[in-house]
């Protein structure tokens, strides 16, 4: 299961940087125009703080227990992603962009999973 959750928590290091890394390279306007219309509901800043937390998780979810070095930190990180993903749903719910639900839901699963298992039978 170790190896599972270490390949489960790759896979959402890879999305959340690939996410992270746009939201602070482009502006918000050209996130808009390429399909993140929720962004319109933002400030620019706001969409800049998502996207730099999403890299610090990234960081927490596989650094530590690569380094061994407070660990704890893997399943903190997996826990915040899981409630960025609550609110994502929240947010693209209310705005009825519904078919952009899935993919949250899905990150939202492994996010659980990568928590339940850190924090629980499967520590470092």
């Amino acid at each position: 299961m170790n190896i599972a959750l270490w390949i489960i928590a790759g896979v959402l290091a890879a999305a959340f940087a690939a996410a992270g890394v746009m939201k602070l390279s482009q502006p918000k306007e050209k996130l808009a125009a390429s399909g993140l219309a929720w962004t319109e509901d933002f400030s620019a800043g706001m969409v800049k703080l998502i996207g730099a937390l999403e890299l610090l998780a990234v960081i927490g979810l596989i650094l530590p227990g690569l380094l061994g070095i407070a660990p704890i930190f893997v399943p903190l990180a997996a826990t915040g992603l899981v409630l960025t993903m609550i609110g994502a749903i929240v947010v693209h719910a209310r705005r009825k962009e519904y078919s952009g639900i899935g993919v949250n839901v899905v990150l939202l699963l492994l996010a659980t999973v990568v928590a339940w298992g850190r924090f629980g039978p499967y520590s470092f």
